[in-house]
């Protein structure tokens, strides 16, 4: 509150910021900022963009940015950069809650800058509303039912957010299903060049990086559009790759295994296994009898 030029909040380990009130005259731009808070940006309109890490926010839609504890964010280098509402939450606040344990599942708190969730008008109307019953609570006397009732209001903003992006990875498809597509020319090409022999298995931070979103992101939207997440979908085409070197070559298990990146052909056999209910000979001996 004290970098904003605000007020001490009013409950110690919750505080709602609305920007309209921020004196922005006083704040310091670009400077580098991490909060021991999660917290909820929540903008209805804005052209602007905001630095987050190493990339900058496009808020040109409006919509909602999530930001968990440690991550390190800039202020905003221009003053249109602040519009809309905040709403910062202590992992303390929620702690001895059913919240508490389960908040490593809302995936979107470790999604990166350019996969902010973008909302219809309807959306944020809803959302803009629960920000409202949130503030207008926050008014209130403190009352020993006032933790319960937050805890229960953040939790269905979060519970809105995860259906809202839900329907984002539905309607954004043909953005998906580029970065879908991207991934597997990376795995064909990876597989074709024998990379496994150098450098294993792909590994999901591997992925990630190559295709410049969240390992997080990318395993949400995977789930949300073939049911599988990152790791099991490259578990699959290690397979499909298997399958292909088994019915065309006659290389040995042993050197599929090595050639595909195992470190040990017992695992990939048992993986194999696993995937199609048959040993790697027996699919061989059932291509070819």
């Amino acid at each position: 509150m004290r970098e904003l030029g605000l007020p001490a909040p009013l409950h110690p380990l919750v505080a709602f910021v609305n920007y309209k009130e921020v004196p922005l005259e006083t704040l310091e731009k670009g400077k580098k900022i991490s909060i021991d808070f999660y917290k909820i940006s929540f903008k209805p309109s804005f052209k602007g963009h905001t630095r987050y890490g190493q990339g900058y926010y496009d808020f040109e839609e409006g919509g909602l940015a999530f930001l968990k504890p440690k991550q390190v964010v800039f202020t905003p280098e221009d003053t249109d950069s602040y519009t809309g509402y905040a709403l910062y939450f202590h992992p303390d606040f929620v702690r001895n809650y059913p919240l508490g344990k389960s908040l490593h599942q809302y995936g979107f708190f470790s999604y990166d800058v350019a996969e902010a969730l973008f909302l219809s008008a309807k959306e944020k109307e809803i959302i803009e509303h629960l920000f409202q019953a949130i503030a207008n609570e926050l008014k209130t006397n403190i009352d020993q039912f006032s933790q319960d009732v937050l805890v229960s209001q953040i939790e269905l903003l979060l519970n809105y957010s995860n259906r809202f992006y839900n329907r984002q990875f539905l309607t954004r498809k043909a953005v998906n299903h580029e970065i879908i597509a991207s991934l597997d020319q990376l795995l064909n090409t990876y597989f074709d060049q024998n990379s496994g022999l150098k450098k294993g298995l792909p590994t999901v931070t591997y992925i990630s990086a190559s295709l410049h979103v969240s390992q997080r992101y990318l395993s949400d939207m995977l789930r949300s559009l073939t049911g599988l997440n990152t790791q099991q979908y490259i578990q699959n085409t290690v397979i499909e790759k298997a399958k292909e070197q088994l019915s065309a070559t006659s290389l040995s298990v042993s050197e599929i295994a090595y050639t595909l990146g195992f470190e040990h052909p017992q695992s990939f056999s048992k993986l194999f296994k696993i995937k199609t209910n048959q040993s790697p000979l027996e699919f061989r001996a059932a291509f070819n009898p």
